[in-house]
């Protein structure tokens, strides 16, 4: 169920290791895939990535790939770009590399998982849809 607050999206999602999902499937790996159920994820069309407070990233394992920089409202700060895991939105996933926020700060869904999951916020209702140019249907344009 999608909460909407004050102009917000909120969604439940589901993130889970990649690397874990594809050592227990191949059975190189004994035991469950770390994984995290957040209930208020909030779709952010300013944010770019699936980014992650640093406890939800240490919770999930996830290995630091690379250092970034970005330009926030605070000033240009760096931060890590972690692993690709597994995001569930509403019944449909992507795989998608995480980007590390401060712990005081919700999971952000930004642009790159919205288009790859192929979802859209409608405006008017406030909430996350499936893309009215693709009939709300699942579909990945490959031109």
């Amino acid at each position: 169920m999608e909460i909407v607050t004050m102009g917000k999206v909120l969604v439940p999602a589901m993130i889970e290791n990649l690397s874990d999902v594809y050592l227990v499937e191949s059975s190189s790996r004994d035991g469950e895939v770390r994984s995290i159920r957040v209930e208020e994820a909030l779709v952010d069309t300013g944010a770019t990535m699936l980014s992650l407070p640093k406890t939800l990233i240490k919770d999930l394992g996830l290995k630091r790939r690379r250092t970034r920089t970005a330009r926030t409202a605070a000033g240009t700060v760096s931060f890590g770009v972690y692993e690709a895991v597994r995001l569930t939105i509403h019944e449909r996933d992507c795989v998608v590399e995480v980007y590390e926020i401060p712990d005081d700060c919700p999971v952000l869904v930004g642009q790159i998982p919205l288009e790859a999951l192929d979802f859209v916020i409608d405006p008017v209702g406030q909430k996350l849809v499936g893309n009215p140019d693709h009939d709300g249907e699942h579909m990945i344009e490959l031109f």
